[in-house]
């Protein structure tokens, strides 16, 4: 990365030479030093106020004069294209070019010059307001786990609501994690003050308990004031039924989901009546209360990107992509591909499609990559040759548009396997490059670049997330399914029943494998070639087991 110090000691040397001559000629004038400034003045005139233009390269430095004034979240890459860096912004331009100021270099700590120095690429994310930027970065920098971000790389997670109606008298509690295991959550919210007081109005208002009890009896009140100062409905006691508790309940899930308002302009109501009646005291607590219940309102929507697609705004979107991409008619079938792994294992393809715009879960297809394993374009021509060779031997319709996760390289191998196939000219072929959202056309034409709002990007973007969603979620699959396999499934020999009886009988793979050849025989049903075909593999595995 160029470096300031030519243009600061460009600066002392000019301010030296003319302080020097003033002194030598005698100038009657100002002073030489406020003349020397005076000259200094004038050629920082002249130059740009920010040190990217001497910093960065040609590609960064026009993504920084193009940055839009809106919230959202960007992100910073290296030499190598990893991501390095998550952050929000109200105003994307002033934040993201406030890191490349001169005054930045100079008066920064060395972490900040060292993110500065490694910034070769960035992306944006724009979000609609400054809660979605803080819910986006939560979720980039998880995804990610750049390493220049500290504070959110760890597990702690924005707070979520959650109710469980699988128990007899369900509470509502917060949680960081939302699992799918059946109960009702509502978040997650960025300011845990205002979901902390927003569970306290619900719990008080419609009669939930607060004790942990699973179950709770006569026993859980022996202690317990909360019928009396929270106007708990104490289901301990018996003070109401089952019915009434779950109704209670049911009314409370329905505020949190934002379909009871009048309750909320309620406590507005209240609030003014304790003013007018001069306790301010009351009215402050309800204006709080009034204050974080409204605040729930807006952040309950999730961090999203791109909003909801509607069926006028995407007949719109595929009017604009057929005029953009040249095509005779607009899309009305896409057939979308991504690739996911992680660091070269468990590598698999989603396809996804879109129909009139919107997508259809009943084409949803998804594959095992067999040939290669972290090589984006070579997967991608892999699982293209495999489906397009099945559409022509079942002779099913071709799509009118395929849309590729990536850039020059996957839409290259996409065209190469299509030509193979003889579909070269049947089926155009499209890649978004996730760097700034750029449709990559590859075909002479230079890449497109459209606005945020344009319904055809919105497509686009929709599809290749839900495309990223799938495979992400396939090869996650594989991956837990490979945590519970055991080293025992792959001898001839062992199945479920002898794999639980040796893991009940030693413990675990460690005490398993630590074993003599003579106490696995031992065991029912073992003979002595199986006893040293099994330690042999786990002594070949045994560096796994720590």
């Amino acid at each position: 990365m160029p470096s300031l110090r030519p243009v600061i000691w460009y600066f002392a040397l000019a301010r030296r030479a003319l302080a020097a001559r003033s002194v030598l000629q005698g100038t009657a004038g100002a002073p030489p030093l406020q003349s020397a400034n005076q000259t200094i003045s004038s050629i920082r005139a002249v130059l740009p106020p920010l040190c990217y233009n001497c910093a960065v390269n040609d590609i960064l430095r026009e993504k920084l004069k193009h940055l839009p004034e809106k919230p959202g979240c960007y992100l910073y890459r290296d030499r190598a294209g990893t991501i390095i860096y998550v952050g929000k912004a109200v105003n994307l331009r002033r934040r993201v070019q406030s890191y490349f100021r001169a005054s930045t270099m100079r008066h920064a700590p060395p972490k900040l010059r060292s993110l500065v120095h490694h910034v070769e690429d960035l992306e944006i994310r724009v979000v609609r307001t400054e809660a979605e930027a803080l819910l986006t970065e939560s979720h980039l920098i998880k995804t990610y786990r750049p390493r220049f971000n500290i504070l959110l790389r760890d597990d702690k997670r924005y707070l979520s609501l959650k109710a469980d109606p699988s128990r007899p008298f369900p509470r509502i509690v917060t949680c960081r994690i939302v699992r799918d295991d059946g109960a009702r959550y509502f978040g997650p919210f960025p300011s845990s003050t205002v979901v902390r007081a927003a569970l306290d109005f619900t719990e008080k208002r419609y009669g939930l308990r607060k004790c942990g009890s699973l179950d709770p009896c006569p026993d859980d009140h022996t202690h317990c004031m909360a019928d009396v100062i929270r106007f708990c409905t104490a289901p301990c006691l018996g003070r109401i039924s089952e019915a009434d508790y779950r109704a209670r309940f049911d009314e409370a899930c329905a505020f949190l989901r934002g379909e009871r308002p009048a309750v909320i302009e309620e406590v507005r109501q209240q609030m003014l009546e304790a003013s007018a009646k001069e306790d301010f005291e009351k009215a402050a607590r309800l204006r709080d209360t009034w204050l974080a219940l409204k605040e729930l309102t807006r952040e309950r929507a999730r961090a999203r990107l791109i909003p909801a697609l509607k069926k006028p705004t995407a007949e719109e979107g595929l009017t604009q992509l057929a005029e953009l991409l040249g095509l005779d008619r607009p899309p009305r079938v896409i057939e979308c591909f991504d690739i996911s792994h992680l660091m070269g294992t468990h590598t698999v393809a989603s396809m996804v499609v879109a129909v009139d715009g919107m997508p259809d879960k009943r084409r949803y297809r998804r594959f095992r990559i067999r040939s290669v394993s972290n090589d984006d374009p070579h997967a991608m021509a892999e699982v293209i040759r495999r489906r397009y060779t099945r559409v022509l031997n079942e002779g099913l319709p071709l799509p009118h548009l395929i849309l590729c996760d990536g850039a020059e390289l996957q839409v290259r191998a996409t065209r190469a396997v299509l030509r193979e196939l003889c579909l070269f000219d049947a089926i155009p072929v499209a890649g978004l490059n996730e760097h700034f959202e750029e449709i990559v056309l590859d075909d002479g034409r230079p890449n497109l670049i459209l606005p945020r709002d344009s319904p055809a990007l919105q497509i686009l973007i929709r599809l290749r997330d839900e495309a990223h969603r799938f495979a992400i979620t396939f090869n996650r699959a594989l991956r837990l399914r490979a945590l519970k396999e055991s080293v025992l499934d792959e001898l001839p020999g062992i199945g479920p029943a002898r794999k639980r009886q040796l893991l009940a009988a030693f413990g675990s793979l460690r005490r398993l494998a630590a074993a003599s050849e003579a106490d696995i025989a031992a065991q029912p049903g073992i003979t002595p070639t199986l006893a040293k075909a099994i330690k042999d593999a786990l002594q070949v595995r045994v560096h796994d087991f720590d």
